[in-house]
């Protein structure tokens, strides 16, 4: 049993969760992971993608974009929503892919998700900073001085950041139902604030604002070389801004507002009844969220022209635009404090996946030892928080906010894959929720989530790739040998 491919039964993994040093409490309701859901999604994507796409990639279509987007992340819940409901364990992807493909893909795709949720706590943290300083100088006249306001304001150091993700290690170290409570008051803020833009913006749209509603195509100008994206250095096919491709183009950007519906499986071992509520919750807050996109962005481009979005705050902007100021500083406070929770739920998932893997010793043991009064992996989320903390206060991640959809596009893959796999392997398996048309669905799933991770820029793969390959030097230089199943077998052999 030496092989990276050997694989953890499902039996074993949900004895593992019995272990009461290593047990996580069961706390969460179909309703907290659908608000945790809705929590994560509804983020940075709306609030500032929307003006961005619209504007560059697909004028008014940008709400079929959302639609595209949300159709690839469906494809990817109905096969989550299968595992998270068959294996509920603590991990998501990374536990999946244990139980149906082997160790060294399971390995992969965890070293994967803990850079997608801790470069994603960082990049919102950051944004979160700039709303914050932002309402600040507005409304209070008062400024940070320019050291603590972080590289992207040209200082060298985000208090504002920094703090955050502090504060919300600490919440997480308290217990995931206090989180979740504090996420159901956020969500209701920033749900309100979704449909203020809706209802209110009804009464300022304009139809000449949609003509045309799918603008003419033009030629997107990437630069080449590492910049262009990779379907374009590999096949010669060069993406439209606007027209029917245009939209697609639009997907692949707004792809990332749908960022989070994964994280709820991540919190299947903590869940009451997984094997009904993590469907109800997956599939729940991605509806939920994608009839709000559409909604929000038919509003918006209704309200003001594509060309004149603006790329940073364009919900705000609208109704400005409109001469309604009020509306658009509720919208700016709503949306500051609506990424709080998105923070703190990417900061949620990146634990729990770490602890997953440190409790198959894959990682060092000592970060699977729950907290004796909270029965939260204690170790593992102060220690990811601190890193966390750091990188969110000193380092600007515009840049290296692409690896969080190509991070994600990669579990939807692996997934998909390990759907159709168990289903071979582990026929008698009792599944509560059951993916519709295997192979059909994870086959869709898969391709389109390859063909959204073409559209990314060459030299996002080329980052990935290297956190890929430092993640393959620690897996056959640590875990390889220090994983409970390479044990179990050395021992069954002695």
């Amino acid at each position: 049993m030496n092989s990276p491919f050997r694989t953890k039964t499902v039996e074993q993994s949900i004895r593992d969760t019995e272990e009461p040093e290593h047990a996580l409490r069961k706390s969460l309701s179909a309703w907290d992971l659908t608000v945790f859901g809705v929590g994560v999604i509804i983020g940075t994507g709306i609030f500032v993608l929307t003006g961005i796409a619209a504007r560059n990639n697909a004028g008014p279509a940008t709400s079929l974009a959302f639609v595209a987007a949300g159709i690839v992340c469906a494809l990817a819940a109905l096969c989550y929503a299968e595992f998270a409901s068959t294996v509920p364990v603590a991990g998501s992807a990374y536990t999946f892919a244990y139980a149906s493909i082997g160790e060294l893909p399971a390995w992969i795709i965890g070293w994967d998700l803990v850079l997608e949720f801790a470069l994603g706590t960082a990049v919102v943290a950051v944004g979160w900073s700039g709303y914050v300083r932002h309402l600040m100088h507005t409304n209070l006249g008062w400024d940070l001085p320019t050291a603590l306001s972080g590289p992207d304001a040209g200082g060298s150091f985000d208090l504002l950041a920094f703090l955050l993700v502090l504060v919300l290690t600490v919440i997480l170290v308290v217990g995931t139902k206090l989180s979740a409570r504090i996420t159901a008051v956020v969500v209701a803020i920033k749900v309100t604030v979704v449909l203020l833009v809706i209802i209110a913006g009804l009464f300022f749209i304009k139809g000449d604002n949609y003509s045309p509603f799918i603008p003419p195509a033009q030629p997107q100008t990437t630069g080449g070389g590492w910049t262009a994206p990779l379907v374009q250095l590999m096949f010669g096919y060069e993406p439209t801004n606007f027209g029917v491709m245009g939209i697609f183009t639009a997907a692949s950007l707004v792809f990332f507002a749908f960022i989070g519906f994964d994280v709820v499986a991540t919190a299947a071992e903590e869940t009451k009844n997984p094997q009904r509520d993590m469907p109800r919750g997956i599939l729940g807050s991605l509806i939920i969220c994608t009839v709000l996109y559409v909604a929000v962005t038919l509003v918006v481009t209704g309200m003001q022209k594509y060309s004149e979005m603006s790329a940073t705050a364009p919900l705000a902007e609208a109704f400005k635009s409109v001469n309604q100021p009020f509306f658009a500083g509720a919208i700016s406070l709503g949306a500051s404090v609506g990424l709080i929770t998105v923070c703190m739920i990417l900061l949620l998932g990146q634990t729990r996946v770490f602890f997953a893997m440190s409790r198959d010793g894959l990682l060092p043991r000592v970060f699977s030892v729950t907290h004796p009064k909270y029965r939260t992996p204690y170790r593992a989320t102060v220690l990811l928080g601190g890193i966390i903390a750091v990188v969110a206060g000193f380092t600007s991640l515009e840049k290296l906010a692409e690896l969080v959809n190509i991070g994600t596009l990669f579990a939807f893959v692996v997934v998909a894959l390990g759907v159709m796999v168990l289903r071979k392997t582990r026929p008698d398996l009792h599944r509560s929720f059951r993916t519709p048309w295997v192979p059909v669905v994870p086959i869709l799933s898969i391709a389109a989530s390859l063909w959204l991770m073409l559209n990314l820029p060459a030299e996002t793969w080329l980052r990935f790739g290297i956190w890929m390959v430092i993640g393959f030097i620690v897996y056959f230089a640590y875990g390889r040998r220090n994983s409970r199943l390479a044990k179990a077998g050395a021992e069954a052999e002695y």
